[in-house]
């Protein structure tokens, strides 16, 4: 099985980094990864992660600012329900 080499390019957004960053724990748990790559991947892993934590810290900080730097829970009923279309 020929493995895809890892990608070292910076993610364009979270979603994608966090797709990434599941195909390459996929691979890892397989086993089938020689050293190197695991490594590789390992280190790529890592980096995505930092972004994904810096993207979840952004996000945090703009919702504070939105709400007047007052962290409010969540709670399921302020979620307003969509019209059915």
């Amino acid at each position: 099985m020929a493995n895809p080499p890892v990608k070292s390019a910076a993610p364009v957004s979270f979603e994608q980094a966090m797709a990434e960053l599941d195909k390459l724990v996929a691979q890892m748990e397989s086993g089938q990864l020689p050293l190197d790559a695991s490594i590789a991947a390992y280190q790529r892993g890592s980096e995505l992660v930092k972004y994904c934590a810096a993207q979840l810290d952004r996000v945090e900080n703009q919702v504070k600012v939105l709400e007047g730097d007052m962290l409010k829970p969540f709670a399921a009923e302020d979620v307003q329900p969509e019209a059915d279309a």
